[in-house]
């Protein structure tokens, strides 16, 4: 799977450091924002099969980076099970009223007809592709984390109460549900074009301890071995999960995203499986030197380790372009 992993990353049997960003296309470029000026409901905007794929390669046409990552949401799952899901300015996402009955009359010909316009651009992104060492990445937020929209309605805090989740009368259902729907997204995605599936579990540092199997373990490993079945490597995000060996050694990914909270030399000294992220996004905000100490701190610990240079969470709106420009070139020919 490494092998497959690194042909896909950089197309070739190279040294070159491989690079992709979290958020790479998104709001810290200037044209995106022209187009989201035009295009206010967020939704609608990652259904719209003409401006997908030119929202995704937008950073690809200004950086040398080594994936197009499919200009979409993690919320795009409740959306096409049916619950509504809208974006507020400067709030987040604000998702419907959760309709139990309606979740279990819908069927996976009403989901892929809700997210139609999303396969559609995938294709038409893997036509565009063809003949590049760009790899083209799809991805879905893991159960817990479609779970913690869905229920919640909005982004968490620090913390969830026992009812919001935990002590749902429906809870189970609801996980078997979300599993099989998220499932379908990836294989949707899969028989779209996408070569790697990334999955996010954004809130898996909020999950109580005592229930971590059931939420993040058990169903994100159904996910992996589902998505490696098809023969797509995959990469695991559990965000500000505790004790990453411990992840790595239940779910079984094919890579390990880190965030910037983790030590990466604990990192590097205790996971044997591909490795990629860990800078923190606030970095890309200070000077090149800084860039270049951080960065170059990453690289020299992984040197020795299967790495994939990424951020340990997503590009902030307000960076300066011409900062990441100076990364991606630093991390290229270092």
């Amino acid at each position: 799977m490494l092998d497959k992993i690194r042909k896909i990353i950089i197309n070739q049997d190279s040294k070159i450091n491989a690079i992709w960003l979290m958020r790479q296309a998104g709001r810290y470029l200037p044209e995106f924002r022209e187009i989201r000026k035009k295009n206010p409901n967020f939704i609608e905007l990652c259904l719209n099969k003409k401006l997908v794929p030119e929202i995704t390669l937008q950073p690809l046409k200004r950086f040398e980076l080594d994936g197009a990552i499919i200009f979409s949401d993690i919320l795009m799952v409740p959306y096409g099970m049916g619950q509504k899901v809208e974006f507020k300015k400067d709030f987040g996402p604000i998702l419907g009223e959760l309709d139990d009955k309606k979740l279990r009359t819908e069927n996976k010909f009403t989901f892929e007809n809700n997210l139609k316009p999303v396969y559609e651009s995938m294709k038409l992104l893997s036509n565009q592709l063809i003949g590049s060492p760009k790899s083209l990445i799809g991805f879905v937020g893991a159960p817990w984390t479609i779970l913690v929209y869905m229920l919640n309605r909005q982004s968490p805090k620090k913390k969830i109460p026992n009812e919001i989740i935990y002590e749902y009368k429906n809870i189970n259902d609801l996980l078997s549900i979300v599993i099989k729907y998220i499932k379908l997204h990836i294989s949707l995605q899969v028989n779209s074009g996408a070569q790697i599936i990334q999955i996010f579990d954004s809130w898996a540092g909020l999950v109580d301890e005592k229930y971590i199997n059931k939420f993040i373990y058990e169903p994100t490993k159904e996910l992996v071995q589902f998505t490696q079945n098809l023969g797509v490597p995959v990469i695991c995000f559990p965000r500000e999960i505790k004790d990453y060996k411990k992840y790595v050694s239940e779910v079984k990914p094919s890579v390990i995203n880190i965030d910037y909270n983790i030590n990466p030399k604990n990192i590097s000294n205790t996971i044997n499986i591909p490795v990629q992220g860990g800078l923190n996004p606030s970095i890309l905000l200070s000077d090149k030197e800084e860039i270049k100490k951080e960065a170059g701190n990453l690289l020299e610990i992984f040197k020795n380790h299967p790495y994939i240079f990424n951020l340990g969470h997503g590009v902030l709106p307000q960076t300066d372009p011409n900062m990441v420009e100076y990364l991606v070139k630093f991390v290229k020919d270092k």
